[in-house]
């Protein structure tokens, strides 16, 4: 499949056809949350409709629930590149995941050892690591330049013998940067660190490989990728057997349940399972890697065309700051932010929804990032991403819309 053909997806997403004053809705949200196709709501229906049922009974519709759990962490084992589905977990969000791997993780270490992270990242993979001050723990950041990428000269001095982990995100949602993380694996391994990325904003635009990242950790969250709220957790194998997780006692010990507290939402893993199909019969390939593969290489050249021609678009828009790091150097997730000097972000984007534009303003609980920035006080950015069933049309109503509302200001 070419990536032209990607719009005749748009028919598989039933509020791609809404309509605001008249003009059908362009979603550029996406960064927050994907549109979801009939695909996956059928299968969470289907679930509801035939397979409701706790897990380990020894009837049919609990033993489906087994099987369908089990799928779905292969699924999502192919998904990331992961060797199986028992390196895969699930939780109801990445946050909530991570808060929980921090707290085995504390377990592992001691005063004084550190920790590193970064001023780029969502609250979410700063937060639980941040906490750990409190237990004695050493937590350091990794300076954010102000073209949008990372210190890479900052990390390389702070990562030390001391270093127990480094947690950083493989692209930021506020800004579309692409990090380094092959650079970071790379001094982890000297110091024998370990390595946690947060794959949210990454996991809907590219393919990912943790066998090849070579990570210790990889988290992301399914609502991104085209499915409902799910948490995802990736753990090397056998590495979260080594961890004193919070669990009952009744609670199954081994990877991957040894994380998973409580009764896990099955009808929203079986929409996981239903997101994943999704994106493979997007793809060409022998096998569900494969097609997987070929898949987000698709989505990826779509959305990297509208996306550059957004932020082409919006640099040409007088009285506009467009924020991140430029296309055409290195790998850039297709989101971009930018200010208007005359109207604070929020009244751009409620202008924009006015026209059926949807855009997000505000930090994107990447709040560090919009304080290095100087534009916390402000109002924080204005936001627009693209997904696969966005189209060029929309771009140019988006880019008009904008030109229109900086005109009259």
């Amino acid at each position: 499949m070419k990536a032209k053909n990607l719009s005749e997806q748009r028919k598989h997403f039933p509020s791609l056809v809404r309509t605001v004053n008249g003009s059908t809705v362009a979603y550029f949200d996406g960064p927050a949350g994907s549109q979801m196709p009939r695909q996956v709501i059928d299968a969470i229906s289907s679930y509801y409709a035939t397979s409701n049922a706790n897990t380990h009974g020894l009837f049919l519709t609990s033993r489906e629930t087994d099987s369908m759990i089990e799928e779905t962490r292969e699924a999502v084992a192919c998904f990331v590149g992961a060797p199986h589905g028992r390196t895969i977990s699930f939780g109801g969000n990445m946050t909530t995941l991570n808060f929980s791997l921090s707290k085995a993780i504390e377990r592992s270490l001691q005063e004084g050892d550190e920790i590193l992270i970064t001023q780029l990242d969502h609250e979410a993979n700063r937060a639980p690591w941040l906490a750990l001050r409190e237990k004695g723990i050493v937590v350091r950041e990794i300076l954010l330049k102000h073209d949008g990428t990372l210190d890479y000269e900052d990390a390389r001095r702070k990562i030390t013998e001391r270093t127990r982990l480094v947690a950083m995100g493989l692209a930021s949602n506020a800004l579309g940067t692409v990090n380094d993380v092959e650079l970071i694996r790379e001094w982890t391994h000297k110091v024998g660190s370990w390595l946690l990325v947060d794959a949210v904003h990454f996991a809907p635009h590219f393919s990912m490989d943790v066998t090849s990242l070579d990570v210790d950790f990889l988290v992301c969250s399914a609502y991104k990728f085209y499915g409902p709220h799910v948490g995802i957790l990736y753990c090397r194998d056998g590495l979260l057997d080594q961890l004193e997780t919070d669990r009952l006692r009744t609670q199954d010990p081994r990877a991957p349940h040894r994380i998973e507290t409580g009764t896990l939402n099955h009808a929203a893993i079986a929409g996981v399972k239903g997101a994943i199909e999704y994106l493979a019969g997007l793809g060409i390939g022998k096998n569900l890697r494969a097609k997987l593969v070929s898949a987000m290489n698709v989505i990826h050249g779509h959305e990297g065309e509208l996306g550059h021609r957004i932020h082409s678009g919006l640099r040409r828009i007088n009285g506009l700051t467009v924020y991140g790091p430029p296309y055409g150097k290195a790998l850039r997730a297709p989101t971009i932010s930018f200010t208007m000097n005359t109207l604070p972000a929020g009244q751009v984007c409620d202008e924009l929804a006015k026209k059926g534009i949807f855009a997000w303003d505000g930090h994107f609980y990447a709040i560090r990032a919009v304080e290095i920035l100087g534009l916390r006080a402000k109002g924080g950015l204005t936001r627009v991403g693209v997904l696969l069933y966005n189209t060029s049309d929309e771009v140019e109503r988006l880019l008009e819309g904008v030109k229109e509302i900086a005109k009259r200001r």
